[in-house]
């Protein structure tokens, strides 16, 4: 029996690796920012900015790549949708209308599409150099 499926924690463990780290980045880039900002015309914008959220995509794009080319691919996904999903969740809860429950939909299933596109392309990269040789 192979030494992965004789322990279940060995796979289980990557996963919840990948979802915190997920869900730090999340904190670092976004959770501090709460405060939406006023436009001199009165519309408001926010509470985050286009920067934070490219430096969020930024920070955990290698670490994706990086388990899906080890063959961490479930762990890659998984991990980070979920890490991600918890962070919105927690972040947005205290949202009186509702709402929240919307987006926390969309990154959830944003961050898995993503994710998935991503782990797919790069496990496929690899595999496909270690065939060639290269």
């Amino acid at each position: 029996m192979p030494r992965e499926t004789a322990n279940p924690l060995s796979r289980l463990l990557p996963v919840l690796l990948q979802a915190v780290v997920a869900s730090a980045a999340w904190a670092a880039w976004l959770g501090w920012d709460q405060q939406r900002d006023v436009r001199p015309d009165g519309s408001e914008t926010g509470p985050y900015e286009a920067w934070q959220v490219v430096g969020l995509v930024l920070t955990l794009l290698p670490l994706v790549c990086w388990a899906a080319s080890r063959g961490r691919v479930p762990a890659a996904v998984l991990g980070t949708t979920a890490g991600l999903t918890a962070a919105a969740f927690y972040d947005w809860s205290d949202d009186s209308s509702g709402l929240f429950l919307v987006g926390v939909g969309m990154v959830a299933a944003g961050s898995l599409v993503v994710t998935a596109v991503v782990a797919a392309v790069t496990a496929s990269v690899v595999r496909h150099g270690r065939r060639t040789g290269a």
